[in-house]
Order: structure tokens, then sequence, then C-alpha cells
């Protein structure tokens, strides 16, 4: 009996301390074309050439899961969209990018960020000539 009661017990602090787990969070967005070996951005800018990889590094401050997404646009145009699914123990960085092989036209582009389907922020960059 002793031993079903403690079985009952920790099986409830368990599930009170997932149930209390702190949602995913992101924290920042950043742009850049290098990445650090922790997935974060290495050379933040909002300027590339066209023939640039052209990352967004989504920085996450808590534990959690979810579904972040990447969605990149052109001149109002989808350009790429991916999406991970991640889970996390702590703060972390999510990686994205885009490369063209023949080289970006130049202009105006943005990346929006989503976590679990919900916009949680957009980076404007520019491919100049």
């Amino acid at each position: 009996m002793r031993t079903t009661i403690l079985a009952i017990l920790l099986a409830a602090a368990v599930a009170a301390s997932a149930c209390s787990r702190e949602p995913l969070k992101v924290t920042n967005i950043q742009v850049g074309r290098s990445l650090n070996s922790d997935h974060s951005v290495g050379a933040h800018t909002a300027q590339f050439k066209p023939t640039d990889t052209i990352y967004v590094a989504v920085l996450t401050g808590a534990s959690g899961t979810g579904k972040i997404s990447a969605r990149w646009t052109y001149a109002g145009r989808p350009v790429s969209e991916e999406t991970k699914d991640v889970s996390y123990q702590g703060e972390a960085a999510t990686e994205f990018h885009i490369q063209n092989s023949g080289g970006f036209p130049a202009g105006d582009y943005k990346v929006e960020v989503l976590l679990d389907g919900q916009s949680v922020g957009i980076r404007d960059f520019r491919v100049v000539s």
C-alpha cells in the first residue's frame, strides 16, 4: 500500500511539473550571412549580395516544444517556406536559410517567423547588385 501511495505521489509530481512548464518563447530573430556553432547568426546584416546564402536564426529562451517556421518573400511573393519541429531544454537557436545558385534578384525581401502557426516577427532585408 505504501509503495502504491508513493507511486501515485510521484506520478502526480511529474504530471504537475510537465503542466507548469513555460511554453516555447521566441526572444530574438537574427538575420545574417553566417552562423555560429550554436546556430545563432555570426555576421549580422540586412544587406546581401545576390550570391550570398541568407540565414535567419530564431532564438528561444525557455524549454518547450513547438513548430517554428520561416516564410521568405520577395516583392510580396512567396520565395520559400520551411517548418521545423523543435523540442528544447533551455535557450536555443533554430536556423533557416535560403540560397539561389543563379543569384537573388536585387530588391527588398522579408522573412516572417511563425511559432505554432502564429507570426512572432518579421525581418526586412535587401539584396543589392
